[in-house]
């Protein structure tokens, strides 16, 4: 059996990691600033993140979401604690797709219509209620899920306005910074107003966290910028530091009926051992404030380079739109000097390392980056 073949695979095959480092079976190591779609949140192969999953190995791997499984109230209270939503409830799933399905399902249940309002360049997922609200023609054609999605400009309140005024919209759902599209941040002033006209139509607002939140802004989600508080927050990337874990946090004005929403894995002991350990690193190491003063640290030696039109982004989070000439960076980057970053459209580098990076690893890329851009 062949696998399907949907990926563009670089021929690289990591064997160990740690940190922020990553060693390929040839034993060649990377400088990581990629973390793997944002997943590395406290760094590779943590000591208390891989004791705390070996631990749960040892005792209960996976039983289904018929019975008590403690640790998933251990991590609803560890993240209500962490962050800023402690009166709000926890629903754990698998990934960011299907936090966001649920979202929209929550939503559409809450308000009984089915309308939702998505913003241009968005990505919420892979899934098919995810993939709807996904402004890719490419991937959104083959799926049907039941919502009307209106896609609009980001940072256009008048449009906003102009669309809920209609009465039929069930949601709004954005991303607290637009990480696919090429790292861009709405306006807070723009939350801020997006905020009151929900409350005004009663229409759910949904904060797509996946990629932002966890800490990597430099607050543990994006939108918190804007001094503003959404109906439901979706999460995934960061939350089980490469174990795959989701979640949906939801406001006390949803109530929840059994059988609502439903899951197999969601929440299952592994995961929740894994997302408990994240919150525990992220909190004893300051990880958080980490993100924040590194970010500030990367953009300000960034700033210092060549190549560059813009740089955008909060915290690790970042964009680094290239000159037109800069095309091969990224694969000078990786296969001369071996450090991986991300890539978006229109030429643009996306940098999200671990939370956990310091300065001597971010003049490491610095070097590098300015050795290829200053020839």
């Amino acid at each position: 059996m062949n696998l399907f073949d949907v990926y563009t695979l670089w021929n690289i095959e990591p064997v160990r990691a740690k940190g922020c480092r990553l060693w390929d079976k040839n034993g060649t190591e990377y400088l990581d600033f990629y973390g793997g779609h944002a997943v590395i949140s406290i760094g590779h192969t943590h000591p208390e993140y891989t004791r705390m999953l070996k631990e749960q190995i040892d005792k209960l791997g996976f039983y289904s979401n018929s019975v008590i499984n403690s640790l998933q109230q251990e991590v609803a209270d560890k993240l209500g604690e962490q962050c800023g939503y402690p009166d709000y409830a926890l629903f754990l799933c698998n990934s960011g797709a299907e936090a966001n399905e649920n979202a929209l399902k929550l939503a559409s249940f809450h308000t009984g219509k089915k309308r939702v309002i998505a913003f241009r360049e968005a990505f919420h997922g892979r899934t098919s209620g995810a993939v709807a609200v996904t402004d890719n023609p490419a991937i959104q054609s083959p799926f049907n899920t039941g919502h009307e999605v209106t896609f609009l400009p980001l940072n256009d309140i008048d449009a906003v306005a102009k669309e809920l005024d209609k009465g039929d919209v069930a949601a709004i759902i954005i991303e607290g910074i637009q990480g696919v599209a090429g790292i861009f941040a709405p306006d807070n002033e723009f939350l801020q107003q997006l905020e009151v006209v929900c409350k005004k139509h009663d229409t759910v607002l949904i904060f797509d966290e996946v990629q932002s939140g966890y800490g990597r802004t430099g607050k543990f989600f994006a939108h918190q910028f804007a001094g503003i508080k959404a109906d439901i927050i979706t999460t995934a990337k960061g939350m089980g530091n490469g174990f795959p874990i989701g979640g949906v946090i939801i406001s006390p004005k949803f109530k929840p009926q059994k059988g609502m929403l439903g899951t197999t894995f969601g929440g299952n002991h592994l995961a929740c051992a894994a997302a408990i350990a994240v919150l525990k690193v992220l909190k004893e190491e300051s990880l958080i404030n980490n993100a924040k003063e590194m970010g500030e640290y990367l953009q300000k030696e960034l700033s210092t380079c060549g190549g560059i039109e813009e740089i955008r982004g909060r915290g690790l989070m970042i964009g680094v739109q290239l000159k037109p000439d800069q095309s091969e960076l990224r694969n000078k980057l990786l296969f001369e000097s071996h450090i991986f970053t991300g890539g978006a459209k229109n030429n643009v580098m996306r940098l999200l390392p671990p939370l956990s990076i310091s300065k001597n690893e971010i003049d490491i890329f610095i070097r590098e980056f300015k050795k290829h851009t200053e020839k």
